[in-house]
C-alpha cells in the first residue's frame, strides 16, 4: 500500500518537534569589532583605555576589569533586532523570540476611559530593525489601531526599519469591488498602515494574492501550508485514498498547490452560491470523493457555514472521514458548534489568531507557525532571500 508522501523541500528547519540545539541563540549575530593591534592603547585626559566597535560606540577597559565579558558588551551594543508585541497574540510573539533566541522588546500598551490607545517604547529602538507581532483579529478594529499607533511610536523612536508581522491581515475579504458602491477596504487598510510608517509588512496566507499590490511598500507573503503538511504526514493515511477538496472555487489554486505537495493527490471542488455575506449554499460536487479520505483546505474558517456544508455533502457522497484544514480560526459565532457537531474527523488550525478556552473541542488541533515566522523574521533582517533550500517555496521573495 502505498503511504502518504510530503515533498521534502517543505519540512526541514519546520518541524514543529525540533531539536532546542537547533533554535537560534543570541550568539548566532556577528559581533563586528574592530580590532587594531598596532595601535598602543590610549589614555586621553586619564582616561582608561577602551574598545572601539565599527557602530562608534566605545567599551572601556574598565568593564572587562569588572567582570564583563566582551561578547555581552559587545551584543549590548549592537543587537539590531527587536520583537515588539501588541495585545492581539502576545503567545504566537513569545514563541517567535524564543525561536530567535531573543526576549521580547519592553512595551507599555493601556486604554484611556475613552477607548483611546496609548503605547510607549519601554526601551531604545534607535538605529534597530524593528518587528512588530500584531495580528488585525476580532475586535479588527482595536487591534488594526493598536498595530497603527505602536508603528508610530517607532518611528517616532527613530528606528531604522519598521516591518508589520501580520500573521492574519483583517479586512482582506474586502479585495474589491462585487457590487457598486462598495468600498475596497483592504486597500485602505494598507495605505494606513504604509502612511503611518511601515517600511515592510510581513503576512501569512492573505486571503488573496492581490492584496500584495495594494501596498506600496515591500510584502513578505509566507503560507502556513507547510506546517499543516508536516502534520498530515505524521498521520497514517495512505496516499491512495486521499483526495483533496476545495471548498469553492476561489479557492482551487491553493487546493490544487496543497494537493501537489500531497503525493499529488486528485482534486474535488464543491460549488456553492452565496445568497448574502456569511451565507453560503451547496450546489454540487465536481470530482469522485466515494471511500476516499477528504481533505477541505481553505485559508480561513469564519461562521464555518462554507467548510460544513461542504463536509455535509462530501458525506453524502460517500467520502469516508473529512478533514479540515485552515491556516485562519476566526471562529465567529456558530462556528464552534457547526465544527464539534461530527462532520469532521478533525479540525487543523494554527495559531495565527488566538484562541479563547472556551473554543477548543475534541476535534481540534492548533499547530504553530511561530517557527515559519520566526525564520522569515531572521532572513528579512539578515538580507537572506528565502529562495535557498529549503525554504523555496516559503514564498519570501
Amino acid at each position: 500500500m502505498a503511504s502518504l508522501v510530503v515533498q521534502p523541500s517543505l519540512l526541514p528547519a519546520l518541524n514543529l518537534r525540533r531539536s532546542s540545539s537547533l533554535i537560534r541563540q543570541p550568539s548566532s549575530v556577528r559581533f563586528p569589532v574592530r580590532c587594531n593591534a598596532a595601535d598602543p592603547y590610549k589614555f586621553d585626559g586619564g582616561n582608561s583605555a577602551g574598545f572601539h566597535l565599527l557602530s562608534g560606540d566605545t567599551i572601556p577597559a574598565s568593564a572587562l576589569l569588572s567582570g564583563t565579558r566582551l561578547e555581552d558588551a559587545i551584543y549590548k551594543n549592537n543587537t539590531r533586532l527587536r520583537i515588539f508585541s501588541g495585545t492581539a497574540n502576545p503567545a504566537l510573539a513569545q514563541e517567535i523570540s524564543c525561536y530567535l533566541g531573543l526576549e521580547l522588546g519592553k512595551i507599555k500598551i493601556k486604554r484611556f476611559a475613552d477607548g483611546e490607545i496609548y503605547v510607549q517604547l519601554q526601551e531604545s529602538v534607535r538605529g534597530c530593525d524593528v518587528f512588530l507581532v500584531q495580528p488585525t483579529c476580532p475586535p479588527a478594529n482595536e487591534n488594526l489601531m493598536e498595530l497603527l499607533v505602536m508603528i508610530d511610536a517607532c518611528r517616532r523612536a527613530s528606528a531604522k526599519t519598521i516591518t508589520a508581522v501580520i500573521p492574519y491581515f483583517g479586512y482582506a475579504r474586502a479585495d474589491r469591488k462585487t457590487q457598486g458602491r462598495e468600498s475596497i477596504a483592504a486597500k485602505l487598510v494598507a495605505n494606513l498602515i504604509t502612511e503611518s510608517g511601515a517600511d515592510r509588512v510581513l503576512a501569512c496566507d492573505l486571503h488573496s494574492g492581490q492584496s500584495m499590490g495594494y501596498f506600496d511598500i515591500p510584502v513578505d507573503h509566507v503560507y502556513g501550508q507547510p506546517v499543516i503538511l508536516d502534520y498530515l504526514a505524521s498521520k497514517a493515511i495512505s496516499s491512495g485514498d486521499l483526495v483533496v477538496v476545495s471548498p469553492d472555487v476561489g479557492g482551487v489554486a491553493r487546493a490544487r498547490a496543497f494537493a501537489k505537495k500531497l503525493s499529488d493527490a486528485p482534486l474535488a471542488i464543491v460549488d456553492k452560491r452565496r445568497h448574502g455575506h456569511n451565507v453560503a449554499e451547496v450546489m454540487n460536487l465536481i470530482g469522485d470523493v466515494k471511500g476516499k479520505v477528504a481533505i477541505m483546505v481553505d485559508d480561513m474558517i469564519d461562521t464555518a457555514g462554507t467548510i460544513s456544508k461542504g463536509a455535509a455533502l462530501l458525506h453524502q457522497e460517500g467520502a469516508r472521514e473529512v478533514y479540515a484544514c485552515t491556516t485562519h480560526a476566526v471562529f465567529s459565532p456558530p462556528a464552534i458548534s457547526r465544527l464539534s457537531s461530527g462532520l469532521f474527523q478533525e479540525v487543523i488550525i494554527t495559531n495565527t489568531i488566538p484562541l479563547s478556552e472556551q473554543n477548543y473541542f475534541p476535534q481540534l488541533t492548533v499547530l504553530s507557525v511561530a517557527n515559519l515566522l520566526g525564520e522569515t523574521i531572521w532572513r528579512v533582517h539578515d538580507d537572506c532571500s528565502g529562495a535557498i533550500e529549503p525554504f523555496s517555496t516559503l514564498g519570501i521573495d
